[in-house]
């Protein structure tokens, strides 16, 4: 055992060949990082900070065609307007011909009608919409004001004239006042601008970029709301730093930060601030790519350095190898006693002469190599001996992994087979390569007839034949298709020409060549039809007992009151039961019915600007007999100026929405309680607040709280009784009003209910 002063040394290299290997491993080593490092310092913060101007720019040129492009909408629509063609002493036909020409002329107008001073529709392209009343529509007061453009919305009156799409339809308003020589406006031109070619301004910046870069832009207006973006993102209102600093500078930039999805991206912002006379709509283009995806190239920088760094190394071992050899001629003659052991002699290698240490010892290694090499002939001979034996077993392995994975193809096939669900497979090309017994049942046709044919003659309908031969040709052109792993309705034909409803699920199965798409169809035509006749039936149901049981009401309200004398204490009670139960029910048929007015958009508002505090006390003041009888107290609060606290609402549909979050506050603070109702501006909005300190919304309960017919499911909350369809109302009425609907709760403390509105500037 060496002792440990010798230890130290034993560490050190005693051979030439690991001085020299050791000396040129070293050099190697620190020429490489001292390379990779001064390109990263140098380099890394420049290259990321062209990475994001790139972004920044993106967006800054997917901005300037919207607004520029909104600026040619806005011009033609003013050329339109003084166009005496479209005056009130035009014939209604000729102006209709204008119109459509008009239309014809400009793709991407989807409505243009010209309005009265009275807000009907005189006259439109195609007759769209005539006669109908758009005074209470914001563009037609608007354009009169002075204000010609509009925001982004969903189509009202003329989605059920337009083609049904995946996407509802969305549009951008533009109006101006037809005037005549005088310059007084005798209407109102106004086009509903479809929100389609924002989607091809993106897509022509974009989309060239997007394929090798990995990027995606977002449009996202003055309050945050995604216009235009992916799928997961369309509509949802964002709070980010990037949209916040666009909106506070004046310049486009960039920054990285965490979106929602928990993914960190790279951002390029910039802010639309309107072009010439057009004033702009405060849209604000974000431009996004992951941060892994965006900073590869700083990645690939360090690894190039690395690369050269791993050259100039075999560079140096290569000159290693030069000089070992000059150093090492005398172990040539260790090579030449080597040649014997190959030609199977037994040769014992000799040092030579003039040999050092390390060939000394190196001919001594050998020789034990070749004993040890005559031991291993002897016991690779052994092992051929057993060579076959282990083949054979090895073979038979083998055959039962194959008879294995047949019987599972074979049970994939009787499943699929036996599968409730119609089940068919289509390749590429959209030719059917696999149909079962269930899809023969719903589409009317056996396998032999469906095989070998394209999916869309077999079972889609005539008119949709183009658009999934498009959607096809698309997704073998980029891999991408919107119907994979969701599940949509769509309508097939069966052979004998009838149509039918199912739902779809599309899937991509299998790699290489032997890719094909899975479709799983399951036949909803009869669900659908139970839907309508129950919404029919419950509709009718309503209309039926709302009159009979008003009377009802008012008869045992004046029973209760005693204009048929007074009653005994004991019937006195079961007619205040059987009141309370009919009033009960008719606010239960009255949701109802609001409900499918709303569904069919019967709903009417009466929009009117008006102050807000006195519509706040008259519901409070209506609730307060209800509050009495449950012990609850009631209080309103008013901050600010009154002229301040103004908003354009319909006051008794507003009033129904305070009634019904009043109603609940009661029902759920238990007695001596207080409901507080507090009104206030907020910036441009103004927040009205019911707050309770009731028992609160269990947790579990929330996400649904919105839903028709949705209750907490707790005992106490059952006690408390209602349709389950009030605040569904009130989301909807909300939300007819340009505003939102919110609330906080704690278990235990109680609730607040948040109803936002857009407030009126004062003069």
């Amino acid at each position: 055992m060496p002792s440990s002063r010798s230890f130290p040394r034993n560490l050190l290299p005693r051979r030439l060949g690991a001085w020299l290997a050791l000396a040129f491993t070293l050099l190697t080593v620190a020429l490489s990082v001292l390379l990779v490092t001064v390109i990263e310092r140098r380099n890394t913060e420049q290259v990321k900070s062209n990475i994001g101007h790139s972004l920044a720019e993106l967006a800054l040129q997917t901005s300037d065609k919207l607004e520029r492009g909104m600026y040619e909408r806005y011009r033609e629509v003013h050329l339109m307007a003084q166009r005496r063609g479209l005056r009130p002493e035009t014939p209604v036909k000729r102006r209709r011909e204008t119109l459509d020409q008009l239309q014809g002329s400009y793709g991407y107008y989807s409505w243009i009608g010209v309005a009265g001073m009275d807000g009907r529709v005189q006259v439109a392209a195609r007759g769209l919409l005539e006669g109908a009343d758009v005074s209470k529509r914001p563009w037609f007061g608007s354009a009169l004001k002075g204000v010609h453009a509009g925001d982004v919305h969903e189509a009202v009156l003329l989605a059920k004239f337009l083609p049904q799409q995946q996407e509802p339809w969305r549009f951008v308003d533009v109006a101006f006042p037809v005037r005549d020589d005088a310059g007084r406006a005798e209407g109102v031109l106004g086009v509903h601008l479809s929100w389609q070619w924002a989607r091809d301004v993106e897509r022509s910046v974009i989309a060239p970029i997007a394929a090798r870069r990995q990027v995606e832009a977002l449009i996202v207006d003055a309050k945050g709301v995604v216009l235009l973006g992916p799928a997961g993102l369309q509509g949802k209102t964002l709070s980010l730093a990037s949209l916040k600093s666009a909106q506070t500078q004046k310049e486009d930039g960039y920054l990285v930060e965490k979106w929602p999805d928990g993914v960190s991206y790279l951002v390029g912002f910039a802010r639309g601030h309107g072009y010439a006379e057009y004033p702009g709509l405060g849209w604000t283009v974000l431009v996004r790519q992951n941060v892994d995806d965006a900073y590869a190239p700083v990645r690939r920088l360090s690894e190039y350095g690395l690369t050269a760094g791993i050259l100039l190394a075999g560079l140096c071992s290569i000159a290693g190898v030069l000089v070992a050899r000059r150093i090492t001629r005398p172990l040539d003659e260790l090579a030449r006693s080597a040649r014997g052991i190959r030609e199977g002699e037994p040769v014992t290698i000799s040092p030579g002469r003039g040999g050092y240490e390390e060939v000394e010892t190196l001919s001594g290694t050998l020789n034990a190599l070749v004993a040890d090499l005559v031991r291993r002939r002897g016991e690779l001979e052994d092992l051929n001996a057993t060579l076959e034996l282990r083949v054979e077993q090895r073979t038979r392995e083998l055959e039962q992994a194959l008879n294995t994975v047949r019987a599972s193809q074979q049970r994939i096939v009787n499943i699929i087979e036996t599968a409730q669900d119609a089940f068919i497979s289509v390749d590429l090309d959209g030719r059917i390569t696999d149909w079962n017994s269930a899809a023969r049942d719903m589409l009317g046709r056996t396998r032999q007839e469906a095989v070998g044919r394209m999916l869309v003659d077999v079972a889609i309908p005539e008119r949709h034949r183009a658009s999934a031969l498009r959607a096809l040709q698309h997704f073998r052109e980029t891999g991408e298709l919107a119907l994979l792993g969701h599940r949509v309705e769509r309508n097939l034909v069966r052979r004998d020409g009838a149509e039918i409803t199912a739902e779809m699920t599309v899937g991509l199965v299998g790699t290489g060549e032997g890719v094909f798409f899975s479709v799983f169809l399951h036949d909803v035509s009869e669900r659908k039809q139970i839907e309508r006749m129950k919404n029919e039936f419950i509709s009718t149901v309503s209309h039926e007992l709302r009159t009979p049981l008003t009377a009802i009401s008012a008869s045992l309200s004046l029973l209760k009151d005693g204009m048929a004398g007074e009653l005994p204490a004991d019937a006195q009670g079961l007619v205040g039961v059987a009141c309370a139960s009919s009033e009960r029910l008719v606010r239960l048929i009255g949701d109802v019915l609001d409900i499918q007015k709303m569904e069919a958009g019967q709903m009417d508002y009466r929009f009117e600007a008006q102050q807000m505090a006195p519509v706040v006390e008259g519901a409070v003041a209506a609730m307060d007999s209800f509050a009495s009888q449950a012990g609850v107290r009631l209080a309103v609060e008013a901050a600010g100026d009154a002229q301040d606290l103004r908003a354009k609402v319909d006051r008794d549909r507003f009033t129904q929405v305070l009634t019904n979050l009043l109603s609940n506050a009661i029902k759920f603070s238990g007695p001596g309680g207080e409901v507080l109702t507090r009104l206030e501006r907020v910036g441009g909005m103004l927040k009205i607040a019911v707050i309770d300190h009731g028992a609160g919304i269990p947790e579990a309960f929330r996400q649904r709280i919105f839903q028709r017919f949705a209750q907490a499911d707790s005992a106490d909350s059952r006690q408390k009784g209602g349709t389950g369809l009030g605040l569904n109302i009130c989301k909807t009425i909300v939300e007819e009003h340009g505003g939102r609907i919110r609330f906080e709760s704690v278990e235990g403390e109680g609730t607040s209910f948040f109803v936002e509105l857009p407030a009126l500037t004062t003069a």
